[in-house]
């Protein structure tokens, strides 16, 4: 057994540290070389489109267009290794339930239809007649199509797959659509529209390029998005300033060594990331944000009353925004002592982000997790938006607001009508194209169908991708109610803990993926996705699937399209399963105004880019202007309970060897931490004071009011730098202590971000006595 370790991790983002990683990933798989020729084809145009983040796919693609996490998506896709039904006959469910979250998925890629055997407790093959039979047969026999169906899709799907599952879904009778947006970023799509009328981010790579002051909220690049460094390390060589504001030293916001430049290579030379870092206490930001505001306001009417040029864009508020002056007096009464306290930071850091900010070109506000996963995240992202606004910095060239998306459709499926919302995508023109009325009545979110689970309301459930009960709140709640649903397929390509835990009929339906060549009577087919900042590409695949029992996602639903509906001559499952450009015309004219000429435009270098009305100032906000927003109080998280001496917040964090709930390895480069995730990070001074030692086991405990025990044993304490009162652990682990209800108003994206508990001693046993302090490194 390999050893657990905790040492201090001193090199900077990229360098041989990245590369180290990608070897060891292409030769466990099995792919050193295959590997390594399909990478050349990575984010290319006529090539595929990377299937792990959705940041920017350059027109001017790099030799080497990806990165480490990419590197690591790619080899766990195209993994020489295959689960096979024998391997089944092997193992029971209850057997495989006990392993982890690495070892489900280390057997490799599913090659066959599957079904549940209660009597065996084995997953047995079927033919895919027979599945996709019982599972029609299943979906028609569901009594209130309304509320006992749900239609979840990861952020995998492409634009071709997302819009035929959504048309399915609404031909079905609901919008129960819920998908890893409502996870993540669902409160980017409520802040954004309210604030300046459009659901995504305002900045494309050009912005990047233009920009003399970039800051970061709750991001963190080179664990979630590496390509992303390379145009900070432009910035930064260029003399930008960037501003981070997060809990925890994360080393790809500090240093980077550029491991696609021979000479940084070989040298060890650095580039310095951030000009400014500032360690916000976890549910801070709206505090820090609103002293930066206040800062922004004060340097404004000193020049006023100096008489030098005005700080903020008086014209610029005058005619585009609503809401300023109110939201100045509400500035001006904030007390720095408050914001200090909510903040964790001093007032004088405050002030020299607003300098610095004040006295900028063109600004870029880049934000995450840290922002939405909170009570009043809605309100966070907001504020973030009030201080762009109050500087003109939007509609700007190099300036505007960047949530950074995280899995790689996830726009693009949301783009493709992936809503509960049936007000986001034109649901009049779909039905009249289709003929038939669409529901109309909101369905259900991610929150909102665990809710309707654990009352017993829903019978089938339908996994597009992803691994829903893993990545969902309150693992103890969840999968006993799980159990008792009627239905639950799970269309996958690699064993996850959701298939263990089956309905009364289960099915694993395992698909061909982006990377593999999807051949139909038509051809070779090609599909497409759109990145983060809404430009849409074509993505063609290159390798041979692992399995000829594989099939297609689109198919899949068209199958299913023929077997559940009766025949409607408008919807034409055949044509769109032979041939997905006939997919691409219903795209088109559905959603006219972005997707004309479709078929070409997804080829273009760069993708073609959605409109952004914000870039032209064109705000389609209810008054027609960009909206200041007032929030109600200083605090993400004030509804805490027992926010007290002993109750810490908890921070839900992915490790740099992971991908949403994908565990690629038990090590934590940047961190320090090797082989295991069961840690709980603590300020040194927390440790103290709790009487605890490094190295300690102990049991974490949600605090709340609903009687309901949510425990995590077994959690070994290490020592880092990260603010006192705030402790981090990782994601999925951890989300057992999070409770269903506690999540971000407005929006329901579960607050992983700062949960409530308190920790506990399992007595005197030390794991790793001799550990290494990991603090700043």
């Amino acid at each position: 057994m390999k050893k657990t370790t905790f040492k201090p991790y001193r090199l900077p983002a990229g360098g041989w540290g990245s590369a180290n990683s990608v070897r060891e990933i292409l030769t466990r798989e099995g792919v050193a070389a295959s590997g390594a020729l399909a990478l050349t084809r990575h984010n290319k145009v006529d090539g595929y489109q990377c299937n792990s983040c959705a940041w920017v796919k350059p027109a001017s693609p790099l030799p080497f267009e990806f990165c480490e996490n990419g590197v690591k998506a790619v080899a766990w896709e195209i993994t020489a290794h295959r689960c096979t039904p024998a391997f089944f006959a092997e193992h029971t469910v209850t057997e495989l339930l006990g392993w982890d979250d690495y070892h489900l998925e280390q057997p490799g890629r599913l090659t066959h239809p599957l079904r549940y055997d209660a009597e065996s407790d084995r997953y047995v093959p079927v033919s895919w007649g027979h599945a996709l039979e019982e599972i029609s047969r299943e979906l028609r026999a569901v009594e209130d199509k309304q509320k006992g169906a749900v239609f979840y899709s990861s952020g995998r799907l492409s634009n071709e797959g997302s819009y035929l599952y959504q048309l399915f879904a609404r031909l079905y009778g609901n919008n129960n659509l819920p998908d890893s947006s409502n996870m993540c970023h669902e409160t980017t799509s409520v802040a954004l529209p309210e604030s300046i009328g459009q659901g995504m981010g305002t900045v494309d790579l050009q912005d990047f390029a233009k920009s003399d002051c970039i800051m970061f909220f709750g991001q963190n690049p080179g664990s979630n998005s590496p390509r992303m460094l390379h145009p900070l390390q432009e910035a930064s060589e260029r003399g930008a300033a960037i501003i981070t504001y997060n809990p925890l030293r994360e080393r790809g916001l500090e240093r980077f060594v550029n491991p696609q430049s021979p000479v940084e290579m070989l040298t060890g030379k650095e580039t310095r990331i951030s000009s400014q870092y500032h360690q916000v206490r976890a549910g801070g930001d709206l505090a820090a944000l609103t002293g930066i505001c206040k800062a922004v306001l004060a340097l404004h009417d000193t020049a006023v009353a100096a008489g030098q040029p005005a700080i903020l864009d008086t014209a610029f508020l005058a005619e585009h925004t609503r809401g300023f002056d109110g939201f100045a007096d509400w500035l001006r009464v904030q007390d720095w002592g408050d914001i200090e306290r909510h903040s964790g930071l001093a007032r004088a850091d405050l002030e020299s982000t607003a300098k610095v900010y004040a006295h900028s070109t063109a600004a870029i506000g880049v934000y995450g997790m840290g922002l939405t996963q909170h009570h009043a995240g809605v309100e966070t992202v907001r504020m973030l938006v009030n201080l762009l606004l109050m500087r003109g910095n939007m509609g700007r060239t190099g300036a505007g607001i960047c949530p950074v998306r995280g899995h790689s459709n996830v726009q693009g499926q949301r783009t493709m009508g992936v809503t509960e919302k049936p007000e986001l995508f034109p649901l009049d023109r779909l039905g009249e194209q289709f003929g038939f009325e669409p529901p109309r009545e909101p369905g259900y979110n991610t929150v909102e169908a665990c809710e309707a689970i654990l009352r017993d309301e829903v019978q089938a459930f339908i996994m597009m991708g992803g691994n829903f009960v893993r990545a969902i709140p309150d693992h103890s709640q969840m999968e006993p109610a799980w159990r008792k649903l009627r239905l639950t397929v799970n269309v996958i390509t690699k064993l996850n803990r959701s298939a263990l835990l089956p309905g009364e009929i289960s099915y694993i339906l395992p698909v061909i993926g982006r990377l593999e060549i999807d051949e139909t009577s038509a051809g070779q087919q090609v599909l497409s996705i759109e990145d983060t900042t809404a430009c849409v590409h074509g993505s063609r695949g290159l390798r041979t699937p692992p399995s000829p029992h594989l099939i297609s996602e689109i198919r899949l639903i068209c199958e299913l399209g023929k077997r559940v509906f009766d025949a409607n001559p408008r919807v034409r499952w055949d044509d769109y399963m032979a041939d997905y450009a006939e997919i691409r015309k219903e795209i088109g004219e559905t959603l006219p105004a972005d997707f004309h000429d479709y078929e070409t435009r997804m080829w273009e270098p760069g993708g073609f880019q959605r409109d952004m009305p914000v870039k032209r100032r064109e705000w389609r906000t209810k008054s027609g202007f960009a909206e200041f927003v007032t929030p109600t109080g200083l605090d993400e998280d004030a509804d805490m309970p027992g926010d007290g001496h002993d109750t810490f917040r908890l921070m839900t964090l992915r490790s740099n060897d992971q991908f949403n709930t994908t565990v690629y390895g038990y090590d934590d480069r940047f961190r320090g931490i090797k082989n295991t995730r069961q840690v709980i990070l603590m300020n040194r001074s927390d440790i103290d004071r709790m009487g605890f030692k490094v190295g300690q086991l102990v049991t974490l405990k949600t605090v709340a009011k609903d009687g309901i025990d949510r425990r995590l044993p077994g959690t070994i304490v290490v020592a880092y730098d990260l603010p006192i009162g705030c402790v981090g652990g990782y994601y999925p682990e951890c989300n057992v202590l999070m409770p269903i209800w506690h999540y971000a108003v407005g929006s329901k994206t579960p607050a992983a971000k700062s949960i409530p508990i308190t920790i506990h001693s399992e007595g005197p046993t030390v794991v790793a006595p001799d550990m290494e302090y990991a603090g700043r490194q």
